[in-house]
């Protein structure tokens, strides 16, 4: 096997994938969220609880930059801070129930998304393609 020849197919790959991602998002407008902030929500959505430093790690923010941002999505009642019982200095971060509705709607429209791209494949495309994630998340994503 040649890795680099497949560390090439994974650049392309995940090229391909932030893309595709950006396709399926760029319509999905969010009155009062900027891009930043939406990209914070759904790292808390698929994540949840998280820290600030998973939150400025994940994303490409500084520090300052994601509580800055985090700040504006708490005033904005979307997400809150769970205090640490045993260290008041430290909290999770987990949306509120404004924030899980607003995130389950926008879910459902790249739900919407998703099945367009996949209509036309069969069903054995189909298990293909979910055989393909299934082995991504379990060697390589975990």
């Amino acid at each position: 096997m040649d890795k680099s020849k497949l560390f090439q197919q994974f650049v392309r790959f995940t090229s391909s994938v932030h893309q595709v991602t950006n396709d399926m998002t760029k319509e999905i407008k969010i009155e009062n969220i900027t891009t930043v902030q939406y990209k914070i929500l759904e790292f808390i959505t698929v994540s949840q609880p998280v820290t600030l430093s998973e939150i400025s790690e994940c994303l490409h923010l500084s520090l300052p930059n994601s509580s800055r941002e985090l700040k504006k999505l708490i005033q904005s009642q979307l997400c809150e801070k769970i205090i640490d019982p045993n260290d008041r200095r430290k909290f999770d971060i987990c949306l509120t129930e404004n924030g899980t509705v607003l995130m389950n709607k926008v879910f459902r429209q790249l739900e919407i998304n998703f099945q367009e791209r996949i209509k036309n494949l069969t069903d054995s495309e189909l298990k293909e393609v979910e055989e393909a994630i299934n082995i991504l998340q379990t060697k390589f994503f975990a």
